[in-house]
């Protein structure tokens, strides 16, 4: 099977992708640059008063979890609009794929940076060939009531830990505690050391990351390797699947590609913001007016995937909408750019940030700059993110990990310079709706404007004609759809050859 253009690009995941890409990097830096817990918890390290605290605060109630979850639902999207070739192979293809991606991920885990998203996306991939084809509801509902239940799990556990607490002291006053005491002191203390570490435990994660290459590698190896090796069905990574599953399903029901009317995004992006924010804002404030106390802090990480999921959809609203509208071309074409190459700007996160702060190769700076100083280093990267990625796509039709990537996919070396406009039209594969039976291309890399709304419509989808009304235009399934609506998914004619990214593809925001 042959890669799809860019011109069945969908130019509205790009720029989701983007800003899931760029914002998950606000995350990350806490992991790149400090202690694990002090992520969350910012008395263990980095400050916790002025703009430290703001910085927390905004984390915990706008970014935190939110970017991994956006980040996801595009990757899921990647699933079906994959999938969706009418082709023998593509299971082949599709597997071959995300073995790929699950080496990839190791190898970045193990070499580089801990906090890998890319080996779960192509774990998980593995048994999402055969729930592709579910109906809508079932993939919007199934993941919903699983982080519903996480929820509530959550509750479960913050309701228990009190008198965890309770028995946990009695051990401790006792010479011969019971068994039930025994059990319940392991595991306060177990809690209490990944919540708010001694001094001594802190230690030794700053001296082994700002230490040489073989100190920080065992330290990273330890925890990689403890993560990797949890059991497939772990609810740990349940969030992981559930939001891959509800971006199947929203990219079935055309929420992800602008295709549901202007009011219905207008509602996700109130609905969300609303109940989202002002849930966790409230816990984020109870939890800092406790000082971060370990009980208040389970009570309010209790409704973690609740807020994000929330909050997600407050985010697909607004970026829909600013698409759909039509304003802040300059920016978005340029988040559009930063998506295609979501791959290679995700790995450039990890070789710049661990150059900066892990010792060996690096400048051994973890663990000394506070928390607002690290969204410096952040500010930094997206501005050279935003400025390179389209020049890059001028003259390359993929990020250098997407073409190898790619390329590995497909058993064969894949173009990667661009040609002159004039040899490009004889080198592209055959029309999409040829290639794909009126499916939907997976994108990969290309060439801006990708929103250019001049351009060629996606394929799978039609420019109505003489009597079939004002602009409509229709997609397979779909029935019609208004022209504004339309207009989100139009490709640039100037597209380039690509295909099946990452982009569709964190945790690093865990």
């Amino acid at each position: 099977m042959a890669p799809t253009r860019s011109a069945d690009r969908i130019a509205l995941l790009d720029v989701l992708r983007g800003f899931a890409l760029l914002g998950i990097l606000l995350m990350n830096i806490l992991s790149f640059g400090l202690p694990g817990p002090a992520e969350a918890n910012p008395t263990v390290l980095g400050g916790s008063g002025g703009l430290n605290w703001t910085a927390w605060f905004l984390q915990i109630v706008v970014f935190d979890g939110k970017m991994r979850a956006m980040f996801s639902l595009l990757f899921g999207a990647g699933v079906i609009l994959l999938t969706s070739r009418a082709t023998p192979d593509i299971a082949d293809i599709y597997y071959r794929r995300n073995l790929w991606l699950i080496l990839f991920g190791m190898v970045h885990a193990y070499i580089f940076w801990y906090g890998d998203i890319l080996y779960y996306y192509g774990l998980y991939a593995l048994i999402l060939f055969p729930l592709r084809l579910l109906p809508v509801k079932a993939l919007i509902r199934v993941p919903v009531a699983m982080l519903l239940g996480m929820t509530g799990f959550g509750i479960y556990e913050a309701i228990q830990l009190p008198e965890i607490k309770q028995k946990a002291l009695a051990a401790a006053k006792v010479e011969k505690p019971n068994e039930e005491q025994k059990k319940a002191k392991e595991r306060w203390e177990d809690m209490l050391k990944n919540w708010q570490p001694s001094s001594e435990e802190i230690n030794k994660e700053l001296k082994a990351y700002r230490g040489n290459y073989v100190e920080n590698f065992k330290r990273r190896a330890e925890t990689v390797s403890g993560w990797h090796s949890g059991p497939y069905y772990s609810p740990g990574s349940w969030d992981i699947v559930a939001f891959l599953l509800l971006g199947m399903g929203f990219f079935k029901a055309g929420v992800l590609t602008g295709e549901r009317p202007t009011g219905f995004y207008l509602k996700l992006l109130c609905f969300g913001y609303g109940a989202g924010l002002t849930l966790n804002a409230a816990l984020a404030w109870r939890l800092s007016e406790a000082k971060w106390d370990l009980i208040v802090a389970s009570q309010a990480f209790a409704f973690y995937q609740l807020g994000r999921l929330l909050v997600v959809l407050g985010h697909v609203g607004l970026l829909v909408l600013i698409v759909k509208r039509g304003v802040l071309t300059g920016l978005t074409q340029r988040l559009a750019a930063v998506g295609q190459m979501a791959f290679s700007n995700y790995i450039s996160h990890t070789l710049i940030a661990t150059t900066l702060f892990y010792g060996g190769y690096g400048f051994g700076l973890f663990g000394k700059l506070e928390r607002a100083q690290l969204y410096g280093v952040v500010l930094a990267i997206w501005v050279a993110q935003l400025i390179i990625s389209p020049i890059w796509l001028r003259h390359y039709r993929f990020g250098p990990l997407e073409w190898a990537w790619r390329s590995l996919t497909y058993w064969q070396r894949q173009p990667f310079r661009l040609t002159p406009a004039g040899d490009q039209a004889a080198e592209e594969q055959p029309r999409a709706d040829e290639e794909l039976g009126g499916g939907l291309g997976i994108g990969e890399g290309g060439v801006l404007p990708a929103l250019d709304l001049e351009g060629e419509v996606v394929a799978g989808w039609r420019a109505a004609g003489p009597g079939q009304g004002d602009g409509a235009a229709q997609r397979p399934g779909l029935g019609e759809v208004d022209a504004a609506d339309a207009e989100v998914v139009r490709i640039a004619d100037r597209a380039t050859v690509q295909s099946d990214d990452v982009g569709e593809i964190r945790p690093a925001d865990r």
